[in-house]
């Protein structure tokens, strides 16, 4: 089973516009499918990936209803949609409920976008009714290639925000911070806290890729491509080039996020 744990895709409605503004935000980056759900299924299937972890993003508060709307809609099937909140948002913790109620098992936060930084007071409130929902939560960690400073997902601060979650569990994309791995080998690896791979082929040098892999271990990586802003095959390539064990492999192909998301082999 393979399951990417870190992918986007947008409702008919707005697709074409916001392909267009984070294509232009992040100095061209070409997509790898129209951003649709269907682009999504499509890149998936031909890539032999079984699920999707649909992440969304709500940039401002006005904006959770909607986004999350769309969570639902297109949470099903090979879709597994995790909803989002803007965490300094006073309805917040009640957007957490509708989230959780409508069954969908975990939200996206990027510090950058929203404009927080994660060991923000006023997120810890958040943070505290996730892990009581049990909701798995999803950061954006390290630098954004759109938005470049101030850097909001810094290994540190996340760090700083792991007590608030207490055993739920959390994960940190792009091997725990892009472009800052030499900061998550020294403020996360070897916390409780899982690390997904997207967006990491051709960016990350492998050597260390593998050394964090096994010093955080290979119980706590999860295979994410960060489709449509990288092509799938790239990412998987690039795991499979760490020389891990088959029963590594496993774990970071689907076994960990199977577990994580409570679905049967």
């Amino acid at each position: 089973m393979i399951i990417d744990f870190h992918t986007h895709a947008f409702s008919d409605k707005i697709v074409k516009k916001a392909v267009k503004v984070l294509v232009d935000n992040s100095g061209g980056i070409n997509p790898v499918f129209d951003g649709t759900i269907t682009g999504l299924l499509n890149c998936a299937g031909v890539n032999g990936i079984d699920y999707c972890v649909l992440l969304n993003i709500a940039t401002n508060e006005r904006q959770m209803k909607v986004v999350n709307d769309f969570a639902i809609e297109a949470n099903g099937g090979r879709i597994i949609s995790f909803g989002s909140v803007y965490p300094v948002a006073d309805s917040a913790v009640d957007e957490l409920y509708r989230i959780h109620s409508a069954g969908l098992k975990g939200i996206k936060l990027h510090p950058a976008y929203q404009g927080f930084y994660p060991d923000d007071d006023r997120a810890m409130k958040v943070y505290e009714k996730a892990a009581e929902l049990g909701l798995i939560t999803v950061f954006h960690a390290g630098t954004d290639i759109g938005i470049f400073e101030p850097n909001y997902s810094a290994p540190e601060r996340i760090a700083n925000a792991l007590p608030a979650f207490k055993n739920a569990p959390v994960a940190a994309a792009h091997f725990g911070g892009y472009m800052q791995w030499y900061d998550v080998e020294k403020h996360l690896v070897g916390k409780n806290i899982y690390f997904d791979t997207s967006y990491c082929y051709s960016k990350m040098p492998f050597q260390q890729a593998r050394r964090i892999v096994s010093d955080h271990g290979a119980d706590k990586i999860l295979f994410g491509s960060d489709l449509p802003w990288s092509a799938a095959a790239d990412e998987m390539r690039f795991v499979a080039s760490l020389g891990l064990s088959e029963d590594e492999n496993k774990l970071i192909f689907g076994g960990n996020a199977a577990r994580l998301l409570r679905i049967k082999a």
